[in-house]
């Protein structure tokens, strides 16, 4: 079993910043799947489908969803076992609940992004 846990969700005003975290915890197998496998971020806003933000493979090599918003980075720390989302310049539209989800089939239980004034 692998557990992949995200953090640093919250409320933050249009334009603010947020960076996410999402590592994977509890074995030596759940470490060995996160460092050996793609980590993708997605999100789901109320009443629509989960959709893809970001991934970024163990080389490590970004690719980004292309709904435009050019201030989202993602990131690995490979000594930390970790993947980071740093969202920069959010709006209102990009609220939702980020997933994280390691390899094909381990995901994250999610954290809330609220973006308003």
């Amino acid at each position: 079993q692998v557990q992949v846990v995200e953090s640093g969700g919250g409320l933050v005003q249009p334009g603010g910043s947020l960076r996410l975290s999402c590592a994977a915890s509890g074995s030596i197998f759940s470490i060995k799947v996160f460092r050996h496998n793609a980590v993708g971020w997605y999100r789901q806003a109320p009443g629509k489908q989960r959709e893809l933000v970001a991934t970024i493979t163990n080389e490590p090599s970004a690719n980004y969803a292309p709904f435009g918003n050019g201030g989202f980075t993602i990131s690995r720390d490979n000594a930390n076992d970790t993947v980071y989302l740093q969202m920069n310049s959010l709006k209102p539209e990009d609220t939702a609940v980020y997933y994280c989800r390691v390899g094909r089939e381990y995901w994250g239980q999610g954290t809330q992004v609220t973006v308003s004034s």
